[in-house]
């Protein structure tokens, strides 16, 4: 190595902790620091308006909401949500990937369609689902479910029902959401390797064999960090609830954040809702380490 290479390198350490300084402080400001407070106020009782002081109270705040009902059943709100949610829609994304990744005539167009519910600010589109599940015979999910049945079907009150109120959450944040995964699933189908294909289709191999050996291999990471993204957003869901049901009914519907937001804002409970996040946290966290692992192993095995 010449005297020159060591300073060049040491050029372009310089200029490419340059260029990433401002996401470093955007991520030290937003993410870091805010996480931090947290967590030094979950270690307290601080409540606004109490005139009670500051003071360290260690993990009896943690006690507090692992005894809370409502918070345990918000976490297995949002477990359930995520188990039905992630591969449903990884699945329908998956689907339709597959179907727009053809060279036909206005396919873009079609493209746009399906991702366009993903533009749409999430207050509007729970707005609209809520007139969509509007009780009574003339609300419009109410009838065409009776179409479908043929008159069979009995009209609900979907958001106010506990049997309907998350399932129906569910479907809104699948149509949602799933142009967005889409848009992924495209872009690794697009830069999967054509030779592959055509090593199969001249071994014999029909449509089924080659999504199944080929396809999905080549999808694998794709599809780790898809449905990693649908998680950390399922774990994330507020605004639909916030809207559309309040929790309710009977906490059917209520999730962490919803929780965290009520406890700190509408309880002035900080200390609380702070204890809240730092949970949250940890199971975002825990959820990317699984996918890191599993990353992992396919370079391994690669």
């Amino acid at each position: 190595m010449t005297p020159s290479q060591p300073l060049k390198l040491k050029d372009d350490s310089r200029a490419a902790l340059g260029m990433a300084a401002p996401a470093l402080v955007g991520l030290f400001l937003f993410v870091a620091l805010p996480f931090a407070l947290a967590a030094v106020l979950s270690f307290t009782n601080l409540r606004l308006g109490s005139p009670l002081p500051l003071e360290f109270s260690g993990l009896e705040q943690y006690r507090r909401i692992w005894l809370d009902p409502s918070f345990r059943r918000a976490l297995f709100n949002n477990g359930l949500f995520a188990l039905v949610v992630v591969p449903v829609q990884t699945a329908i994304a998956l689907g339709l990937a597959l179907l727009l990744n053809r060279p036909l005539r206005g396919m873009a167009v079609f493209r746009t369609l399906f991702f366009m519910p993903v533009v749409f600010p999430m207050a509007l589109v729970a707005v609209i689902w809520t007139i969509i599940y509007a009780p009574g015979p003339n609300g419009m999910m109410n009838s065409l479910l009776e179409v479908l049945t043929l008159g069979l079907w009995e009209p609900k009150d979907f958001l106010r029902d506990p049997a309907f109120a998350l399932p129906a959450i569910m479907l809104l944040s699948v149509w949602q959401g799933v142009g967005f995964q889409m848009v992924i699933i495209l872009a690794g189908l697009q830069s999967a390797p054509t030779v592959l294909y055509e090593a199969a289709a001249i071994d014999g191999s029909n449509q089924w064999n080659q999504f199944r050996y080929v396809t999905l291999p080549q999808l694998r990471n794709t599809l780790i960090f898809v449905m990693l993204v649908t998680s950390i957003l399922a774990f994330r869901l507020f605004d639909q609830v916030q809207i559309m049901t309040q929790g309710g009914p009977l906490d059917a519907t209520t999730t962490v954040m919803y929780e965290a937001v009520k406890a700190a804002f509408t309880q002035q409970k900080m200390a609380k809702g702070a204890a809240m996040t730092v949970v949250f946290f940890l199971i975002v966290l825990a959820i990317t380490i699984a996918q890191r692992v599993l990353v992992k192993e396919e370079r391994a095995i690669d």
